[in-house]
């Protein structure tokens, strides 16, 4: 038998808020974050639209640590510490060795890059920042938690574009299950709200121009933000053994890849790492009540993820509930699932399954119940978090009471 891991401490960061209570609370108003971008550099973009952190949290952290951090990994860094400050651990210099962290990114360090660029290439500099390699390597916010954390055990970066979160959670139980840590960290961070990055996006045709509308008739696409979000995981013997509050379990994860185009997604794989999601954790599709959609807003990817789990939960498909909070955070790219976990840990311990914000007209091929702008009460013992990423890389966490 597998080791069960779970939850003991969740933290987090975004446009709804600067802590997991305050993510949670705006997730349950149905509130969202998506709107004009204030950053003034992005003049020349045609949609500057997005979920932006208008100001960050005193976090306390030493200006020495500070000057080799990009802000991708300040989030995490700050998620981090509201997580472990919940879970009550302090690590001394013999429990470090067990405790180790994940982050997954996304896009990274591209605030360094910019900055670089401008630097060498407009104002002539002779040479880039001396902090420019260890700012922009995608395994930065990994290490940044690490030594902000004294964690000293296994420490790696996880990118696979907006799987990453998910990805670094499996990848953290893996390290429990294994027996090389007793704790882990694990999440994602992201901050692509960039001149360069959002020009890229801008490029594919994706963005919506005004909000981001999952599963609506109507959608025009994504919203992009930023935020964070870190979860402290514990085999269940461990946090026992210490009187942990433990807040949920992750009971098992389904991976998968397309093998087929680089940003088109198919049925076929999303639906294979939703099966082998549910064969990990030892449940029947019966067993979900709630299911966080990977929910973009784009018109292939909602039709098709709407497919994918017909095809694997059948006629309980209409039964469960669905919900993409994506409308209110946007696509954090490398940490939206794990601003998507706090959700699933939210809703199963208070009974509230967020709903999908900004929805105005129903889709014939998205008909399942999407939980439509306003939180519904329901009892929560098992939720499916999906996450779905260009590469056809697809990562599926099963979350339940315990």
């Amino acid at each position: 038998m597998s080791q069960r891991v779970v939850i003991t401490g969740i933290g987090g960061i975004c446009g709804l808020g600067t802590n997991a209570a305050s993510i949670w609370e705006a997730m349950r108003a149905g509130r969202s974050a998506i709107g004009p971008i204030e950053n003034n550099e992005l003049h020349e973009l045609k949609v500057r639209v997005g979920s932006e952190i208008k100001a960050l949290p005193d976090h306390g952290i030493d200006r020495k640590q500070l000057v080799s951090m990009d802000r991708f990994s300040l989030l995490a860094v700050i998620a981090a510490r509201e997580a472990m400050a919940q879970s009550g651990l302090a690590p001394d210099d013999a429990g470090s060795y067990r405790m180790g962290a994940t982050v997954g990114v996304g896009v990274c360090g591209w605030e360094a890059i910019e900055e670089n660029y401008r630097a060498l290439l407009l104002e002539g500099r002779n040479r880039a920042g001396i902090f420019t390699v260890p700012k922009v390597m995608p395994g930065a916010a990994a290490g940044q938690v690490s030594i902000n954390l004294n964690l000293r055990g296994p420490v790696f970066g996880v990118t696979s574009a907006c799987s990453s979160a998910n990805h670094a959670l499996a990848s953290a139980v893996d390290q429990i299950r294994l027996g090389r840590a007793d704790v882990m960290l694990a999440g994602g961070s992201d901050a692509p709200l960039i001149w360069g990055v959002l020009k890229a996006w801008e490029a594919l045709r994706v963005l919506a121009p005004e909000t981001c509308r999952p599963f609506s008739a109507d959608r025009q696409g994504l919203a992009l933000g930023e935020g964070a979000g870190m979860a402290v995981l514990e085999s269940y013997e461990h946090a026992r053994a210490r009187g942990a509050t433990i807040l949920g379990e992750i009971a098992g994860a389904g991976l998968s890849a397309d093998a087929s185009d680089i940003v088109a997604p198919t049925v076929d794989g999303p639906a294979s790492a939703m099966s082998a999601c549910l064969a990990d954790a030892g449940l029947k599709p019966e067993d979900v009540d709630y299911l966080n959609a990977h929910g973009t807003g784009t018109k292939a990817n909602d039709q098709i993820e709407t497919a994918a789990i017909k095809r694997v939960f059948g006629e309980h498909a209409y039964r469960m509930s669905i919900s993409s909070t994506k409308s209110m955070h946007a696509h954090c790219l490398g940490a939206s699932g794990a601003l998507e976990m706090i959700a699933c840990v939210m809703a199963i311990r208070e009974g509230l399954v967020p709903p999908t914000a900004n929805y105005r007209e129903p889709d014939p091929e998205c008909d399942l119940d999407v939980t439509p702008n306003v939180a519904r009460e329901r009892k929560v013992r098992v939720a499916l978090s999906n996450a779905f990423a260009f590469g056809g890389t697809n990562a599926v966490l099963a979350f339940k009471a315990v």
